[in-house]
């Protein structure tokens, strides 16, 4: 089974569109007099959010005609509305023809608003975690943003995430209900509090947190909204309902199973012409569009085969084994690789040539189905012998449902998820499905699809075998053909070849050993830190109540502003885009430089944040059988090459204060180990010398020098000698912020000097490391000319925006031109590290490699073979790659992760 198939949808709020065109655009009609307005205006903007989202799913949703269940609840729900106007009402099917027609889902559902089947299909992206759009001009919708999805102005295009909510409202986006009941909506007719408008909303929200809150304390409100407020309370639990987007309403198909179609371009020539839209039927005529493209259909599902008797699968595994390479995807019961169990497996051997094998599918009268022990015993052979090549789409995930049931996955010869990765990592996409559209002009269909309504509700096992089969059958068949089209284009560079073959390609064996080892953490010592941040939070709570002079909410930006710059009279350092005082982090760390109690906000947010994340939740995923916590790490995200990890990431624990340490002390060695971290140092750095070929690095690395030590020297002028631990932070920052495009403000900023002095800083370095300032030239130069930077090793950084005409998204990708080479070659090196170990640790058993975290390993090693284990790591390590200037690996030890360093 593969990943989501979905990275990013983008939810469209037709009505929004449709009365925002119609009033924006004036006296538009066809020769005959039919009018076009609102026509023109939602087909333009929907065709901007095809071009600006090109790779995201987008959804179409218009309300429908009639009443809805508001109605039911208040018969003067929207009665104030004035009918909607004859010549818009004729465009509304023209407009919804046309969406149909361009391959877009179009959704109207009866008895609810628009706004309700956005609101469920948002709440079904952010529990799966897609990030989402929605495309409005309706402020109720704020009550739907979250970490993963966001609102898009339609007129402006402007967005608005979670602080955006906070500083447009003065109200968070889960408290917006509350505020919307409060004032009411003459427009929609919600009753709401007389006279109450959105100064007075938030006043009462910030003090009462919720309507209810306010309900309840109604008696301590003077004054005539007071009294407005007592005489509004029987009817806000309406005007609440009113105001509340429903999220679950029930529809027929959810997120994954709404597919876009092929565009009918025939069918769209005939609308733009009907309207007389001249420009839209010249690029389709002439087929200079590039925001509608023509979609082939390859796969004949009929020809897919169930095989149910022993026979047959016998006599496939010959075929599979005399095949030169095979595609095979497993379907499960789970996307939690600890805890999935095989369902059905597929085969492809050439194009529409693939079988289902159904094993465990549960539901009444399911078809006769093989023995799921039997049939894994019969394909344990062919599944282990390194000599018959199988290639997968994610196979990382597939050897580990395979492990569950006993089988070591071997012959891996190909993975199209990494193949696409290598050919192109800037690319947020590289699942089946949306490789299938991109390569192959194909949409994979969904078993969802298949099976009809009310088959989201169903695990796959539940689904028909006839249906499960048509689904997993194209998966391996589809997976077959992206390979032969990726790996052809693979072959056109042999360095992205040599990349994938030598690098990623072996990661996957050494990422699921990594996975399936896990790392032993203490739960207890991490209820303890719990209870200790809890007692901390409330400290520092108090110290901040005694600061203001009066108690406020800590996670108010509203009576964040109020207390600083209007009580306290703090400097204001930035505005929001309404010119109100911004509380951002960025300000409250320059604030807490010179003041006490934005230090005490800035500790109190850092403290919850590492209780919610950590402390709380990482007891929680301690997996049952292993008594270990089992991260993923994900070899297709990031575009320089980095690793990443997930569910839980260990890669953001804070290692600079005492709370992220004592995180890392809960990460223990078992008895008899001790836990070895085995750290690359100053590896960027170090390749910055070797790229740059720059005399003076080079000198300082050869020596073995304190590289901070050695700049300082050399930009302020003194012995090496004489450098002070202040001249070294300076230099320290220099050296970095450089290599990741520091200005000098920015610079000025971190190490509290003048601008003046930063900018002196930076040019004595570019006179005494000239190497340095000549690749930075040259680099930015290579990437305007052919779009893209390379690491040491051949990997490839596209940079889209290089030779933008906007010059800040330009200076933006010229930054990272110059650091990518940097990051992307260390990525490269420490993944080569990890196969070469691998190999050791596969031949010293009691030696286990457990985790990766950014230029670190870390391992468990036993107590009597510690010298010469962390000898061995070193000298791997230190192996990797072949540089100008020697590669240093500090090896540390000790009974848990925080010691080892």
């Amino acid at each position: 089974m593969t990943e989501s198939n979905i990275q990013k949808v983008v939810l469209v709020d037709g009505s929004s569109y449709l009365f925002r065109a119609f009033h924006a655009i004036r006296e538009m009609n066809t020769s005959s007099g039919f009018p076009t307005n609102a026509i023109r205006g939602v087909i333009s903007m929907i065709r901007k959010l095809q071009k600006d989202y090109a790779d995201s799913k987008i959804v179409v949703v218009f309300d429908a005609k009639g009443k809805t269940f508001r109605n039911d609840l208040y018969s003067e729900y929207k009665a104030n509305r004035p009918p909607m106007p004859d010549d818009l009402r004729v465009q509304i099917k023209p407009i919804h023809d046309i969406i149909q027609a361009m391959g877009l889902p179009l959704l109207v559902i009866e008895g609810v608003e628009a706004d309700d089947v956005i609101g469920t299909l948002a709440r079904e992206a952010s529990e799966k975690g897609i990030e989402t759009i929605i495309s409005t001009g309706d402020k109720d919708m704020a009550q739907l943003v979250t970490d993963h999805v966001t609102l898009m102005n339609t007129m402006t295009d402007t967005f608005m995430d979670v602080p955006g909510v906070s500083e447009k409202f003065g109200v968070r986006p889960d408290q917006i209900i509350d505020y919307l009941a409060l004032m009411g909506d003459k427009v929609d007719n919600i009753p709401g509090v007389e006279k109450c408008g959105p100064k007075t909303a938030v006043k009462w929200l910030d003090a009462y947190g919720t309507l209810k809150g306010v309900m309840e304390n109604a008696d301590q409100v003077k004054g005539k909204v007071g009294e407005n407020l007592r005489a509004a309370l029987d009817q806000l639990p309406l005007s609440y309902e009113l105001a509340t987007i429903k999220c679950d309403v029930e529809l027929e198909l959810g997120l994954e199973d709404i597919q876009v179609k092929p565009v009918d371009n025939a069918a769209l020539l005939n609308y733009f012409t009907e309207y007389e839209f001249k420009t839209w039927s010249k690029e389709l005529s002439t087929g200079k569009t590039e925001a509608i493209k023509p979609v082939k259909a390859s796969v004949d599902r009929s020809l897919y085969t169930i095989l149910s008797t022993e026979t047959e699968l016998e006599n496939y595994i010959k075929i599979l084994t005399a095949a030169p390479y095979f595609a095979f995807d497993t379907e499960t019961t789970s996307l939690n690789y600890m805890q999935a169990s095989i369902v059905g497996v597929s085969f492809s051997t050439g194009p529409n040539e693939a079988v289902y094998i159904p094993l465990a599918h549960d539901y009444l009268d399911a078809p006769q189905q093989l023995d799921r022990n039997w049939a894994l015993e019969q394909l344990k052979p062919l599944l282990e012998d390194e000599s018959v090549l199988k290639v997968g789409q994610n196979l990382k995930y597939d050897a580990h449902v395979l492990a569950n049931h006993g089988i070591q996955l071997r012959g891996i010869a190909h993975d199209t998820m990494l193949e696409s990765y290598v050919l192109n990592s800037v690319s947020s996409k590289h699942n089946m499905d949306a490789l299938a559209k991109e390569h192959l002009e194909h949409d994979c269909i969904s078993f969802e699809s298949l099976a009809g309504k009310g088959a989201k509700q169903l695990t796959f096992n539940q689904i028909e075998v006839e249906q499960a089969a048509q689904y997993a059958a194209e998966d391996a068949d589809i997976t077959l053909r992206l390979h032969e089209v990726l790996n052809q284009k693979l072959k056109e560079s042999e360095s992205l070849l040599s990349l994938y073959e030598e690098i990623e390609l072996p990661l996957v064996q050494v990422l699921t050993y990594m996975e399936q080892q896990g790392a032993y953490v203490n739960a207890t010592k991490l209820h303890q830190q719990s209870e200790a941040i809890k007692i901390r939070l409330t400290e520092l709570e108090k110290q901040a109540f005694e600061l203001a002079g009066e108690e406020f909410n800590l996670n108010s930006p509203k009576q964040l502003q109020t207390i600083f710059f209007e009580k306290l009279e703090l400097p204001i350092i930035k505005k929001t885009p309404k010119g109100q005082p911004s509380t951002a982090e960025e300000v409250l760390v320059e604030l807490s430089l010179t003041y006490e109690l934005p230090k005490v906000i800035l500790e109190h947010r850092g403290l919850a944040k590492l209780k919610n994340t950590y402390t709380d939740k990482l007891p929680l995923m301690i997996h049952p059988a292993t008594g270990r916590v089992h991260t993923s790490y994900q070899q297709a995200v990031t575009a320089t090459g980095r690793l990443s990890s997930t569910d839980p990431n260990l890669q953001n624990i804070p290692i600079r204060n005492e709370e992220g340490r004592k995180i890392r002390q809960a990460f223990e060695a078992p008895k008899g180990s001790i836990m070895v971290a085995a750290d690359y140092s100053q590896i960027e750095l170090r390749i910055m010398a070797h790229l740059s070929g720059d005399k003076g690095l080079l000198d300082a690395f050869a020596k073995g020098k304190d590289i901070h030590r050695a700049t300082a020297a050399e930009i302020m002028g003194v012995d090496e000698s004489d450098v002070t631990s202040e001249q070294r932070r300076h230099a320290k920052a220099v050296n970095f912020g450089l290599i990741y495009g520091m200005s000098a403000f920015g610079l000025a900023r971190q190490i509290g000097v003048g601008r003046k002095e930063a900018q002196e800083y930076i040019d004595i370095y570019f006179e005494r490391y000239p190497g340095v300032r000549d690749y930075m030239e040259r680099t930015r130069d290579v990437a305007a000319k052919q779009g893209y930077v390379e690491t040491l090793f051949g990997r490839r950084l596209h940079l889209p925006e290089i030779n933008s005409s906007n010059g800040m998204r330009r200076q933006a990708a010229e930054r990272t031109a110059i650091n990518a080479p940097m990051q992307g070659t260390a990525a490269d090196i420490i993944k080569r590290a990890m196969v070469k170990m691998h190999q050791w640790v596969s031949e010293t058993p009691d030696v286990k490699m457990i985790l990766q975290v950014h230029d670190e390993l870390i391992f468990e090693v036993p107590e009597d073979k510690l010298e010469q284990s962390c000898a061995q790591i070193k000298s791997i390590m230190e192996a990797a790659a072949d540089l100008d200037v020697p590669l240093v690996v500090d090896v540390g030890y000790g009974a848990n992760w925080d010691e080892a360093h």
